[in-house]
């Protein structure tokens, strides 16, 4: 396999901000706050964008973009079809990452945990808080699964808009998961590719082990 030039010669130089571990917060979650208000506080498009990587049980990896809907010390939440690919791959290998990156900030976050559920009573708030047309969505779409055309999900989204004339309730296919972090990393571009790279680790009494990873 030959390198192709014209692609290996993109670079960016990363020359925006420094991480040390001197002012970083001791837990990952407060971290993550700070860098969230500061990527709100860029305007950067779709700020809430992160590639889910999951796992078959066979380890075979699978990824998507999907979007975080809430975050907290229990972790990262995001909804979904519990029937789709990333469904039931997290049923037989309930392990996940989750990648955040914000180019205007040359900032990463990587995410790794276990995946749960969230309640019935979280999905169902937030699934009523959707506009209608996507709660028909959630209905209307066999996600992942090999369907004849597009005719096939307006055929559907009409079934089911007829069906549902004033109200339209959550799917049992439908609902949240949380990535509960072991390990968080924030990555911090740097100059010449030498970047800063600081790693927190879950530990057995719950506290956080503070790290710094070579670029």
């Amino acid at each position: 396999m030959s390198i192709n030039a014209s692609i290996a010669a993109i670079r960016t130089d990363y020359k925006q901000k420094t991480l040390n571990e001197a002012d970083v917060a001791n837990e990952p979650i407060t971290q993550f706050a700070t860098w969230w208000k500061e990527a709100l506080a860029s305007e950067i498009d779709e700020v809430n964008a992160m590639t889910l990587a999951t796992a078959s049980k066979e380890g075979i990896p699978a990824a998507r973009i999907v979007l975080l809907k809430s975050y907290d010390d229990k972790g990262f939440v995001f909804f979904t079809n519990y029937n789709s690919h990333k469904g039931k791959e997290i049923a037989e290998n309930p392990h996940a990452v989750l990648v955040f990156f914000w180019k205007e900030l040359e900032r990463q976050v990587r995410i790794t945990g276990t995946v749960a559920k969230v309640s019935a009573a979280d999905s169902d708030e937030y699934f009523y808080s959707r506009p209608p047309g996507s709660r028909v969505g959630a209905w209307s779409s066999p996600q992942s699964e090999v369907i004849a055309g597009r005719e096939v999900l307006d055929a559907n989204i009409d079934k089911y808009t007829k069906e549902f004339e004033t109200d339209i309730p959550r799917p049992e296919h439908w609902g949240g998961y949380v990535i509960q972090p072991v390990e968080v990393e924030f990555w911090q571009g740097r100059s010449n590719r030498l970047h800063d790279r600081i790693l927190y680790t879950k530990q057995s009494d719950n506290s956080w082990k503070i790290e710094r990873l070579a670029p």
